[in-house]
């Protein structure tokens, strides 16, 4: 008897065998999205180095004014302004608005020598044009409109 339970057993492991060989793979996760291309008039979060590059690329091609605000969650000015800059931003969508976490993007702050939050930069064609530094309303909006002159 112990014979038929032995090859009563082997059938069931080779059917067991033949019926995940028979079995379709898995079909593959798939690939993740890419992010959707930025909306004209809105701020840009920048969240890596790549999309940093990415972004000044494309505004230096289209020789666009770029205005980019480095911020911090941390920081109080920096949550009072983000409303303006966020205004400026809908009402000259042909000026490219980015936004950039001090600590999220260390090496970008210490590249343009940020030191105090915020400080927004104006750059065209990979130069920078002025910085305005702190959270003061009618500065920016007076630098914004006589960088977009030139």
């Amino acid at each position: 008897m112990a014979d038929s339970g032995a090859a009563e057993a082997a059938a069931a492991a080779a059917a067991e065998a033949a019926a995940a060989a028979a079995a379709p793979a898995p079909a593959p996760a798939p690939a993740p999205a890419p992010a959707p291309a930025p909306a004209e008039g809105s701020v840009i979060a920048v969240h890596s180095l790549d999309e940093w590059s990415i972004y000044i690329e494309e505004a230096n091609t289209a020789k666009k004014l770029v205005v980019i605000d480095f911020t911090a969650s941390w920081c109080g000015p920096c949550r009072i302004i983000a409303p303006v800059f966020a205004d400026l931003a809908k009402k000259n969508p042909n000026v490219v608005f980015l936004k950039v976490d001090v600590d999220e993007m260390k090496t970008i702050a210490e590249q343009f020598s940020v030191e105090a939050m915020p400080t927004f930069l104006f750059m065209k064609e990979g130069e920078v044009k002025d910085r305005v530094v702190g959270a003061v309303k009618e500065e920016l909006a007076k630098k914004l409109e006589l960088h977009m002159a030139q």
